[in-house]
């Protein structure tokens, strides 16, 4: 966190919790000086009974790498440029606190991904992912031809720069820019998607969430696998990847549902018309 704005904001938050009641208060070791508190370790992070995160998506992507195991509630305040994720404007910090602590809020779960690095038949790493995973060529490497296998049924081959697999969460991150569809996060489904094909037959192709997705290299080539942009894997030869649903979810705090169609006509614009006016609701 480094946007003196949302340092202020969560300055502001800490002493407003700590004016109401016997709560402790702590932070990531980066900022907790910053903002006058105790710091934290992850693993007293994720044993709290809120975690606020104080920025965009890809905040709410590292908490939710911190608290998805345990499944503590995240609550997302809006300092980024998007914010499909987040939850909360800066302004309704102590309306979203207070109705925390008085239990009048809800909690929506976010499925997860579970990718699996396979070597020799044997899992070598596993990680769990909000938006997406990723099994792509190095930027140095000519393109590949990726293999996608679904449920054990061999579905196509893709000579392209990589596969993506999306949670419903993440198909308005990467798999958006990618041209994959966006779809409500209240919808529990895999999103395969290929990266630059070179091929016009590849389309988006949105799974059940039951499916398990196995993606191998069939041409020789350096590929890395990745996890929301913040883990990196490098395959070795005859290595592959299994994508499934994640036991694990993301938690994330609400206490006024806003309506995903009203997130998308915001943060992409579709209220204005190409004449740049705004259009009638």
């Amino acid at each position: 966190m480094h946007r003196l704005d949302a340092i202020e904001a969560a300055q502001w938050a800490a002493r407003w919790l700590l004016e109401h009641g016997p709560i402790e208060v702590v932070a990531e070791d980066e900022v907790a000086q910053s903002i006058n508190v105790q710091p934290a370790t992850n693993d007293q992070i994720s044993g709290s009974d809120l975690v606020i995160a104080f920025g965009g998506d890809g905040t709410i992507i590292r908490a939710a790498h911190i608290c998805s195991e345990v499944g503590t509630p995240i609550l997302g305040v809006h300092f980024g440029r998007f914010g499909f994720v987040t939850q909360c404007s800066p302004e309704e910090i102590g309306s979203a606190l207070s109705a925390f602590l008085d239990g009048e809020h809800s909690v929506e779960k976010r499925m997860m991904l579970q990718t699996d690095l396979i070597r020799g038949d044997k899992t070598v790493a596993t990680i769990h992912t909000l938006n997406e995973s990723v099994l792509q060529r190095i930027v140095t490497d000519r393109m590949l031809t990726f293999e996608v296998t679904v449920n054990g049924h061999h579905l196509t081959s893709y000579p392209a720069d990589g596969v993506m697999v999306s949670t419903p969460t993440g198909s308005t991150g990467y798999s958006l820019s990618v041209g994959g569809p966006v779809v409500d996060p209240n919808v529990e489904a895999l999103i395969l998607v290929a990266l630059a094909p070179h091929t016009l037959s590849a389309r988006p192709l949105v799974l059940a969430a039951n499916s398990i997705v196995r993606l191998t290299l069939e041409t020789g080539g350096d590929a890395v696998l990745s996890g929301d942009g913040q883990t990196r894997l490098h395959l070795l030869p005859k290595d592959y990847v299994e994508i499934r649903r994640s036991d694990r979810t993301t938690n994330l705090v609400t206490i006024q549902n806003e309506d995903f169609l009203h997130k998308l006509r915001d943060r992409l614009f579709w209220s204005q018309s190409i004449l740049g006016k705004d259009l009638e609701n």
